[in-house]
């Protein structure tokens, strides 16, 4: 559910302008990227099975990987399977 006053939420223009930055590898658009997930890379992370700091380093890398595109292949393959 979501909070009322979440100081995360943004516009929808906000986060395509977000991750435009994120896949030029704007350092700081990445860094607010992984704060907005935050939450969830960490409620995620409770579902691996390893120590919660490699579980959410985990997560986040294959989110960051996700932002950069090295995961189309896959995205690709889940739409059309």
């Amino acid at each position: 559910m979501e909070k009322e006053n979440d100081s995360n939420i943004i516009s929808d223009r906000e986060f395509l302008n977000l991750l435009q930055e994120a896949k030029r590898k704007d350092p700081a658009a990445i860094l607010q990227l992984v704060n907005l997930f935050k939450e969830d890379i960490l409620k995620v992370s409770r579902y691996i099975h390893l120590p919660a700091e490699d579980a959410v380093s985990m997560v986040t890398l294959e989110f960051l990987e996700l932002i950069q595109g090295k995961n189309h292949d896959l995205i690709q393959d889940e739409k059309h399977g």
